[in-house]
This record gives C-alpha cells, sequence and structure tokens, in this order.
C-alpha cells in the first residue's frame, strides 16, 4: 500500500499533467457536441450530439475525481503513511540488549602495590553530609559542531531555504526546535526529511503548509528514535506544481546522551 502511495505522490507532477490534457480534450469534445445539438434539425442527429455530450460530461467529472485522488494521496496519504513506516523503523531499531555484568575483584590483603587507607576518617573535612559525584567522561555538548563535516548543499538562498539549527556538523541528542527559512514564490508546502545512516534514503520527517518567510520555526525534530550515526537532513521547499523550488541539505551527528552523575551520601562516622 505504502508502496503505490509514494509512487502516486511521485508521479504527481504528470498525472495533474495527464488530467489536465484529457479534462481539456473532454471539454472540446463537450462544446462541440452542443454546438451539434443546437445546429441540427434532425432528431437522429440530436439524439446522437446529445449521447456525446452525456459521455464527454461524465469523462469530465471522472478526471476531476481522478485530480481529487491524486491531491488527497500527495498531501495527506502519503505524508501520515511515511510517518507511521518512519516511527516503527525507528522503534524496532532502537533496542537494548542486556550487556555482561562485570564484577570487581578487591585485591588481596597486603597487597604492596594498594596505599594503606585504614586511618582515613570519611567526612573529617567538615563536609557533613555534602553529595560526591562519581566522575563520568566528558560528554558532547548538544550543539556542538564536529570538524570538517561534508559540505552543506543548497543552504546559500537566504529568503528561499535556510537551516540554522540544526546547523552542518551539529551533534543532536536531545528533541530541538528546527529554525530556519523555508518560503518561495507561490508557496505551497515545505518537508523536513532525514536521511544517510540505517534509513539509507530520505524519509519525510513533517510536512508543513504554512510558509516561513523569516528566520523562525519550521518544526520539531527528536532524535532519540534513531540509533546513533551519521546522517544527512534536508529542508525541501515545493511551489503549487509541486515542483521542488528550493531546498537545504547538511549533515547531523546523533549521538546517545551523555551520562548522568550519580551522587551519594557521604555520612560522617560516630566520634
Amino acid at each position: 500500500m505504502i508502496t503505490i502511495v509514494n509512487l502516486i505522490d511521485q508521479l504527481a507532477v504528470g498525472l495533474y499533467i495527464f488530467l489536465a490534457i484529457g479534462a481539456l480534450l473532454n471539454l472540446r469534445g463537450l462544446l462541440r457536441a452542443r454546438g451539434e445539438w443546437r445546429a441540427t434539425q434532425y432528431e437522429l442527429e440530436r439524439e446522437l450530439a446529445r449521447y456525446r455530450q452525456v459521455g464527454a460530461l461524465s469523462m469530465l467529472i471522472m478526471l476531476v475525481q481522478g485530480a481529487l485522488i491524486v491531491f488527497g494521496v500527495q498531501r495527506v496519504a502519503a505524508p501520515y503513511l511515511n510517518g507511521i513506516a518512519l516511527a516503527e523503523s525507528g522503534a524496532q531499531v532502537v533496542q537494548l540488549e542486556d550487556g555482561t555484568l562485570v564484577t570487581l575483584t578487591a585485591p588481596p590483603p597486603g597487597d604492596p602495590f594498594r596505599p594503606d587507607t585504614s586511618g582515613v576518617v570519611i567526612g573529617d573535612l567538615g563536609l557533613g553530609e555534602a553529595p560526591l559525584a562519581t566522575p563520568v567522561p566528558t560528554a558532547t555538548l548538544v550543539g556542538t559542531l564536529q570538524p570538517n563535516p561534508p559540505a552543506a548543499v543548497g543552504c546559500d538562498q537566504p529568503t528561499n531555504a535556510v537551516l540554522q539549527i540544526p546547523a552542518n556538523g551539529m551533534v543532536v541528542f536531545d528533541p530541538i526546535t528546527i529554525r530556519g527559512v523555508a518560503n518561495v514564490e507561490n508557496f505551497a508546502y515545505y518537508r523536513l526529511e532525514l536521511g544517510g545512516g540505517q534509513l539509507g534514503n530520505f524519509a519525510v520527517l513533517q510536512t508543513v503548509t504554512v510558509p516561513v518567510a523569516e528566520l523562525g520555526d519550521l518544526g520539531q525534530f527528536t532524535p532519540a528514535v534513531f540509533p546513533s550515526d551519521e546522517y544527512r537532513f534536508r529542508l525541501t521547499v515545493f511551489d503549487i506544481t509541486n515542483a521542488l523550488r528550493a531546498s537545504c541539505e547538511l549533515t547531523i551527528f546523533i549521538t546517545d546522551p551523555p551520562p548522568t552523575t550519580t551522587p551519594f551520601g557521604a555520612t560522617q562516622p560516630p566520634a
């Protein structure tokens, strides 16, 4: 089902042209049959002209219905089904597996390389019940730009298609608000798309029918549903003929959230 819907979405422009040509031909036939019906005085010829009018009008109605079906598939069915497929694929990829439990073994008594801590009293520095933190590796903060990412493509159109967040080479792991510009002449809609990594081809994350003429919010992006990898993030802007008029494509790096510190209490020993 989704394959047929995506095929109709990709061929929408050609289908519109084909339906428009058919509508024009049938409209011409309808007008010609109506003229013949008015011009003739013979009942048989009038009847034949009437049949041609009915046939042309019926075909014209069917072509209009076909155009409405293509429009509905393009604007409603395709974004909805692609969103469901994308969410399901992300849910299947992000699966946690049990790791191997490693038990630390204390060194044997009298180890000459282990310092003697028998005389150390914890909390003797007046810290009271102050919590101590387990040291963790330094994490890469969200918004960090990786050095030397692949070049951005088509992002030099400041009034048509621009991405400010995410930036090219940006590291993301928390939900972020996409900011930029998406606006062209005869605007119809814009899409936020993600490709590369384990996704392969680009998949539609969101379709919006309201232009953003100045720098503002374009949508939301939740990277947690995708496995950690290097991806290409793309903004595409279409006009009312469903033609791609502008785009901005860049590289982002989806990573796991950084580890958090684990506090524990330090108890003052009795005097």
